[in-house]
């Protein structure tokens, strides 16, 4: 019988279906708690001395924003330590300083203190981001795809269902008292982390701190892992570039202006329910057929489904589309992270999904930048037709990718 170290050496942990488990719990009430501001963010700018609309919109977005900023320098950094300390040790640091900063949030007097408790969450947190860097790395290779699948259902679930709380929160108990109770949520996940991952010692074969090099210099082919981060970023540039104009290009497809912002609402919610929900089964099959084979296909699909988005004629047929570009794209975040997963030694893993995680953010920001760019100069149309071409490029580059690392591999 084989002893648990031995399983470690293997790359995977026995225990990786109970730290899945937890960091989909985790996970997903992290970022509830962490999207639910969503919706008050604006008014709880205002409560804090900020009367001039423009000033509001300005503060609002910057707050915003330092999240991600901040998450997106420090991601490499956290996934390097995660690899010479243990993944569990990032989990339980991001929680808990996330639980204090959220906690904190609710106490602020002053907009300068909101904006820099929100590039300490940045800066300190990442739970789903570690999340998604432990489960890559302990997991089998051969089930890797479904069981990210599964991890970035809850994610985005998270995504989807923590605004909703967060509109309906602060009416009943007050904005100040949503950040508390939102940093409470987030200190259970710090305690089910604490208490319930495992994660084995690792031997010196495999311990980053008896190695030598750099992370990236022990990548013996690096196409794919730059495909991949090329890849993440796509997507996320192409997910957010249609943001800014969905609110103003559904009020051209509705009539009543009472129901644009409803629905504009099931518009943004429709893409992100289609991925929850194709995530797990798309993570499966390309456990089958490849995950190269699936990002591809997705890219494709996604592409295509963006064309008749530039053209509807009614509110039903976008959230129709968006849905069906949800389901496509499911797959893709946890195919790229298999991806990189199955081409870089598994002691570096994190440091370098740190980038990817990184990549991810930087097509975060960009995407609504050039997407309102674009909407603002020249028409609605253009930025969904530009985000299809920039899908189907990425297809294209994947499978030109694919086959030359395919032809360089020995029979």
């Amino acid at each position: 019988m084989q002893s648990e170290s031995t399983f470690v050496d293997y790359g995977y942990n026995i225990h990786w279906r109970r730290n899945l488990v937890v960091c989909f719990f985790g996970s997903f009430t992290t970022l509830v708690a962490m999207t639910l501001l969503l919706p008050f963010l604006p008014l709880y700018v205002e409560e804090l001395g900020v009367s001039d609309h423009a000033a509001i919109v300005q503060w609002s977005g910057i707050a915003y924003g330092a999240t991600f900023l901040a998450a997106a320098i420090v991601a490499p950094l956290w996934g390097r330590l995660g690899d010479r300390y243990g993944r569990k040790l990032m989990l339980v640091r991001a929680s808990f300083g996330m639980a204090i900063c959220m906690s904190l949030m609710g106490m602020v007097q002053d907009v300068w203190q909101l904006v820099a408790l929100r590039l300490l969450v940045g800066l300190a947190g990442g739970y789903s981001s570690g999340s998604t860097i432990l489960v890559a790395m302990q997991t089998p290779k051969d089930r890797s795809g479904w069981a990210l699948g599964t991890l970035s259902a809850g994610i985005m679930a998270g995504n989807l269902v923590g605004p909703l709380i967060g509109g309906a929160l602060p009416p009943r108990i007050g904005i100040r008292a949503t950040f508390l109770i939102a940093g409470g949520v987030i200190f259970l996940a710090f305690l089910a982390t604490t208490f319930l991952i495992k994660e084995e010692q690792r031997s010196a074969k495999t311990n980053p701190k008896k190695q030598t090099g750099g992370g990236w210099s022990r990548i013996r082919d690096k196409r794919p892992v730059v495909a991949m981060l090329a890849t993440g970023m796509l997507l996320m540039f192409a997910t957010m570039s249609i943001e800014p104009i969905i609110t103003v290009y559904v009020a051209d497809l509705v009539p009543n202006p009472e129901r644009v912002t409803l629905v504009a609402g099931f518009v943004m919610s429709a893409a992100a329910l289609g991925a929850i929900l194709s995530a797990p089964r798309l993570g499966r099959l390309a456990d089958r057929v490849g995950h190269w084979t699936v990002i591809v296909g997705a890219l494709l699909v996604a592409a295509l489904l963006l064309i008749p988005q530039a053209f509807v004629t009614e509110s039903w047929q976008l959230i129709v589309l968006r849905f069906l570009m949800g389901l496509a794209l499911g797959g893709l975040l946890p195919s790229v992270t298999s991806v990189i997963r199955h081409n870089v030694p598994d002691g570096v893993g994190g440091n370098v999904l740190g980038y990817s995680i990184s990549a991810q953010y930087v097509g975060q920001v960009a995407g609504p930048v050039l997407g309102g760019f674009v909407g603002g100069h020249f028409g609605m149309r253009a930025v969904f037709l530009m985000t299809a071409v920039l899908l189907a490029l990425g297809a294209l580059y994947n499978w030109i990718v694919r086959a030359r690392y395919e032809q360089s591999q020995p029979a």
